[in-house]
């Protein structure tokens, strides 16, 4: 039985999936991924198995995801997927076929929130002054 470990991370969040052979069942979490809260992180975290067609039938996969918040799990859920199926299946086609659609399948996005500074409430707006 062939098992693979992979990881992603999006912003603060941490997935690590663990791809074995199965009947295509996909847990986020211990939830499973048809009944997984809000909608959009649900369709965000099946865009690599879409695009994976078959092979996504053919392995079972359990995600576990902490910190963050709700669409920076779904993504590193998603990259920790991504390539999860492309080391299980060692396909070239599949790998050029993520790559194409989003980078971030296969990388993890490195962008992160810029630190707030002194002056003001956020990192760039600043309280106003007036010289008169």
């Amino acid at each position: 039985m062939k098992v693979v470990i992979t990881s992603g991370k999006r912003k603060t969040a941490v997935a690590k999936a663990v791809v074995r052979d199965g009947v295509g069942r996909v847990r986020i979490n211990k939830i499973p991924l048809e009944i997984f809260q809000p909608e959009l992180a649900r369709l965000t975290i099946m865009e690599p198995l879409i695009i994976a067609k078959d092979l996504a039938k053919k392995v079972d996969i359990d995600v576990t995801v902490n910190g963050g918040g709700v669409m920076g799990q779904a993504e590193a859920a998603r990259t920790a997927i991504a390539r999860g199926l492309v080391e299980w299946s060692g396909d070239e086609e599949l790998k050029r076929a993520y790559l194409e659609y989003d980078r971030y399948l296969l990388v993890n996005d490195v962008r992160r929130k810029e630190p707030k500074k002194q002056g003001g409430r956020g990192a760039r707006k600043r309280r106003q002054t007036s010289y008169r």
